[in-house]
C-alpha cells in the first residue's frame, strides 16, 4: 500500500503561497531568500525526498509549473523527477507532454484511493496545495514534511485552512537545514 506524503515549503507564519516568486503574489520569492548554502542543503532534502519516492502526485498548476521547467534539465534532481512516474489530478488537462504522466480524470478521492492501493511505497505530493487540502480533510495523507523558512509574511495563502474537524499530529523528526531552516516530519494521529 502507498504511503501519501506532503511535502511542503512554508514560511514561519503558515505561507505556502509563491515561495518561487513567480506567481505574481507581492510577497512571493521567500525561499530565494536563504543563500547559496541554505539552498544547496535545501536542494539535498528535495533529492533525497524524490530518490525516496514512486511516484509524484500533483494539482494541474502544480503539474504545469515544473513540466515548463525540469525536461530540458539535467543532474541527479531533474534525472529523477524526469524518470519518476507523474500522476496529475485534473478535469482539463488533455495530452500531457512531460514522460511518465498519467491524468487522473474521476473523482479525486475516489482515484487517490485506488493509486494508495496500487502503488508500494511513497507517494510524494509536492505544492498543489488545494490537492492536499482535499486529501487531508479525507484523512488519506500519512505523513506531512515541512521545510519552514525563516520569514515572517503576514498575508498569503496559509498551510492550513478550515477543516471539519480538528487534525492531531505527531512529530516524527526534526532536523536543521542550513542553519536557519526546519524540516518537521508529521504523522496523523488516527482515532484520536
Amino acid at each position: 500500500m502507498g504511503k501519501i506524503v506532503i511535502s511542503e515549503n512554508v514560511t514561519l507564519d503558515g505561507v505556502i503561497q509563491d515561495p518561487a516568486g513567480v506567481e505574481g503574489f507581492s510577497l512571493g520569492g521567500w525561499v530565494g531568500r536563504i543563500g547559496d548554502r541554505g539552498r544547496d542543503e535545501a536542494a539535498k532534502v528535495a533529492l533525497d525526498e524524490a530518490m525516496g519516492a514512486e511516484v509524484m502526485l500533483w494539482g494541474r498548476r502544480t503539474y504545469e509549473f515544473f513540466a515548463a521547467r525540469w525536461p530540458s534539465r539535467s543532474g541527479p534532481l531533474a534525472d529523477r523527477l524526469n524518470s519518476l512516474p507523474k500522476y496529475i489530478v485534473s478535469s482539463t488537462l488533455e495530452a500531457p507532454a512531460w514522460n511518465n504522466t498519467t491524468v487522473l480524470k474521476g473523482d479525486v478521492i475516489d482515484e487517490v484511493s485506488k493509486l494508495k492501493q496500487e502503488i508500494d511505497g511513497e507517494i510524494v505530493v509536492a505544492a498543489s496545495f488545494q490537492l492536499w487540502h482535499t486529501l487531508m480533510e479525507h484523512d488519506l495523507v500519512d505523513e506531512l514534511r515541512l521545510m519552514i523558512y525563516p520569514v515572517v509574511l503576514g498575508a498569503g495563502e496559509r498551510l492550513f485552512g478550515e477543516t471539519t474537524d480538528k487534525k492531531p499530529m505527531r512529530l516524527l523528526n526534526t532536523r536543521t537545514v542550513a542553519g536557519d531552516l526546519a524540516y518537521l516530519t508529521y504523522e496523523p494521529v488516527r482515532n484520536a
